[in-house]
């Protein structure tokens, strides 16, 4: 079995591991993000479902075409980022003419 997608208007089909398309620029694009491994059929419309929703397309289902939800953010910002302390209040230049000194 396999899954079938629309992005742009155009049509594509994911199956053992391949996509095939009539644009070959959205080919190129989809065989970017395939997937080899996926080779049962759940696997291949998870796969599908997950290309679809990185482009903004349409997933075929038993009952026409879906909206395929965004994917979640591979990489977020927290990963790079340390967290920071909240910093006391008083600081900046009013707080430094205001603060009394010893």
């Amino acid at each position: 079995m396999s899954a079938r997608i629309r992005i742009y208007g155009q049509e594509a089909v994911f199956s053992q591991g391949q996509w095939t398309c009539a644009d070959e620029s959205l080919q190129a694009m989809l065989e970017a993000l395939a997937d080899p491994r996926a080779m049962t059929e759940e696997q291949e419309r998870e796969h599908a479902l997950y290309a679809a929703g990185r482009y903004g397309g349409l997933i075929a289902t038993n009952l026409g075409w879906e909206a395929a939800p965004h994917p979640e953010a591979e990489i977020k910002l927290e990963d790079f980022q340390p967290r920071r302390e909240p910093k006391k209040a008083g600081g900046g230049l009013l707080g430094g003419l205001f603060r009394r000194k010893g």
